[in-house]
């Protein structure tokens, strides 16, 4: 038997509770760009080279499954909740040890650098439209608050680890100059 069901062929899809919806739904649409995400960390790995780095970025794949796996449900995990605030301040050390190893930024900077500092920014925008999707159905339904307050530092985290892994490769960000 193949991967497929042809139960979405019509557009519908179950949810975890077993509920049915269909595939334009905001529910469906948060854990797909979670997904999104969590495949383009994929790509990030295939990239760097920095054991700790990838060590972080798996981390965080591990969680984006537990946070699509969250958001396919309508059934409220207080758990996981508390487990999404300890990694909330994980991500908040990471970030302050990388910034002290980096030259302070004074300006806003382009995407861009390496390969892989390339492809963490844009890991960070598609982290940004998984959380304005995520905003969009906490707002019509309920959700886990604490998934909104990772994926906002997460975004914070794969910024940071952009820069760290082009000031590593000595790729020069490029400031921006208001399009002068």
């Amino acid at each position: 038997m193949g991967i497929y069901t042809r139960f979405g062929d019509k557009g519908k899809t179950s949810l975890y509770a077993g509920k049915t919806v269909s595939k334009a739904s905001l529910r469906v649409e948060a854990y797909g760009t979670i997904d999104e995400l969590n495949s383009s960390l994929g790509a990030v790995l295939a990239e760097i080279k920095d054991p700790a780095v990838k060590k972080d970025v798996i981390l965080v794949q591990n969680d984006l499954f537990e946070i699509g796996a969250s958001l396919a449900s309508t059934i409220e995990n207080k758990k996981f909740e508390g487990y999404l605030s300890k990694r909330v301040a994980e991500f908040e050390k990471r970030i302050d040890s990388l910034t002290d190893k980096m030259p302070e930024l004074s300006n806003f900077i382009l995407p861009g650098g390496g390969k892989g500092g390339s492809m963490l920014h844009l890991a960070r925008t598609i982290c940004r439209r998984a959380e304005r999707k995520a905003v969009r159905l906490s707002e019509e339904e309920k959700i886990n608050p604490q998934i909104l307050v990772y994926v906002n530092r997460l975004s914070d985290l794969l910024f940071t680890l952009a820069r760290y892994i082009n000031h590593k490769e000595n790729k020069k960000e490029v400031v921006w100059n208001g399009g002068r």
